[in-house]
């Protein structure tokens, strides 16, 4: 008879969110299979076990995945963990459950923190429906189709972003959503746990000035008829270089083009001064 596969959610920050059931399930499984050792052996000795741990993570998940499967068919049970968080969701624990479905091995969920949920729930924007988008790809070109495939989605968007990637995404995210709600969670549970809910073109100036630090959780508005600018920024620059052409200042050109469009003046402004620049 095959052992369980349990997925065991750990905490995002806060090491008191370990939920009773998940600390008695990781003391009870024969293994823990970790994404990265380090980081659970806190959390093993914060709960003051000792348990043997494998590493299973994006780049040798096909070999220890097999490792994994063959002691689970053997009769051992596993606890699968991520660094943080509910194991198999923007995670290469994924293809591990979907290894077990496959060789009839049972996977238990042990349910418990999760960045994205925590972070919908203190962005004051709609719940009732959401998309979870995870992270989006470092090929500039997949970013741009990945967010051009969400620019009229209605539903509240759910990103998780690195430090030294955020301000190329705001941007990126001003240049095809246009001005829109944000609510920026950084470092939930932890000691500098910080909520900014604010605008994309305000949270792009904030965070140019102001180096990121920390992990972070993006959540963004949807689109609506109200708040779809029917122009790309590209556009609507363009269009703010043509009144500047007629005689007025490129500031109240893109103050005008703003007003039509939905895009923030400085948003306007700036990349309008950029193309000017490249021309």
């Amino acid at each position: 008879m095959s052992g369980k596969l349990y997925l065991v959610a750990t905490p995002i920050g806060n090491l008191g969110d370990i939920s009773f059931r998940a600390a008695k399930t990781l003391e009870e499984v024969d293994f823990i299979a970790a994404e990265d050792t380090r980081v659970t052996v806190k959390l093993l000795n914060h709960l003051g076990l000792k348990k043997q741990l494998v590493s299973y993570y994006q780049h040798n998940q096909s070999g220890s995945g097999q490792r994994i499967l063959s002691r689970l068919l053997a009769g051992e049970s596993c606890a699968l963990v991520s660094d943080a968080g509910m194991p198999a969701i923007s995670d290469p624990g994924e293809d591990m459950v979907r290894l077990c479905a496959e060789n009839g091995v049972e996977t238990v969920i042990v349910p418990g923190p999760c960045a994205a949920v925590s972070a919908l729930a203190l962005s004051a924007l709609p719940t009732g429906r959401f998309t979870f988008e995870g992270f989006l790809s470092v090929s500039k070109k997949s970013r741009a189709e990945h967010l051009e495939s969400l620019k009229n989605e209605k539903r509240t968007m759910i990103f998780y972003e690195a430090p030294h990637k955020l301000v190329n995404t705001l941007r990126d995210m001003l240049s095809v959503f246009g001005d829109r709600d944000i609510s920026i969670c950084r470092e939930l549970t932890k000691l500098h746990e910080q909520v900014l809910r604010t605008t994309l073109s305000e949270a792009l100036e904030t965070y140019t000035i102001e180096p990121p630090k920390g992990e972070f959780v993006l959540v963004i508005a949807g689109a609506s008829e109200d708040n779809s600018p029917s122009l790309s920024l590209e556009e609507a620059a363009a269009a703010a270089i043509q009144l500047h052409k007629s005689g007025i200042s490129l500031k109240d050109a893109a103050r005008s083009v703003s007003q039509s469009t939905g895009y923030a003046k400085n948003a306007v402004y700036s990349a309008a001064l950029s193309m000017e620049k490249e021309s």
